[in-house]
């Protein structure tokens, strides 16, 4: 089995499919980036967890933070969750589950809710790997500032 991804490793780069072609994040390097693996669309605590990002997301925008939510759903389940909820974040469909592999969060079928925080030069500033879906993104934000990130 693949060693966990620590502090100080490079953030395996992916591809996020999206309304305006194919994305990357390696093109996100210069700003940090929250990557959060989550297990389903629709389901209770990922909806918890991606409306609280929602709900604090003006914070991570002013401090010129991306959020990018990852799932081994397919992009239309995606459009539809992004959609009934509201959510102004990226969310990177993982159907063939070598995101979640490459971050080494794959669980029974599913991604598990794990969170990395990754710095301006594309390297893993901080790892959550237990995650509380409800209060999740201020905990986030709070590191991000606790690490000296952004203001």
């Amino acid at each position: 089995m693949e060693d966990e991804l620590k502090v100080g490793d490079s953030a395996p780069d992916f591809e996020i499919p999206g309304g305006s072609g194919k994305d990357r994040l390696s093109n996100y390097r210069g700003r940090i980036v929250v990557v959060y693996f989550y297990p389903k669309d629709f389901t209770p605590g990922c909806t918890t967890e991606a409306c609280n990002f929602r709900d604090n997301f003006s914070d991570y925008k002013s401090k010129g933070i991306e959020v990018i939510g990852v799932s081994v759903d397919s992009e239309d389940s995606h459009k539809r969750f992004v959609d009934k909820y509201g959510l102004p974040f990226l969310l990177a469909p993982d159907g063939s589950k070598e995101i979640s592999k490459k971050y080494n969060v794959l669980g029974l079928g599913t991604s598990k809710r794990v969170t990395f925080i990754i710095n301006k030069q594309g390297k893993i500033a901080y790892v959550f790997p237990k995650v509380s879906p409800k209060e999740h993104a201020r905990e986030v934000l709070d590191k991000i500032k606790e690490l000296g990130l952004a203001a």
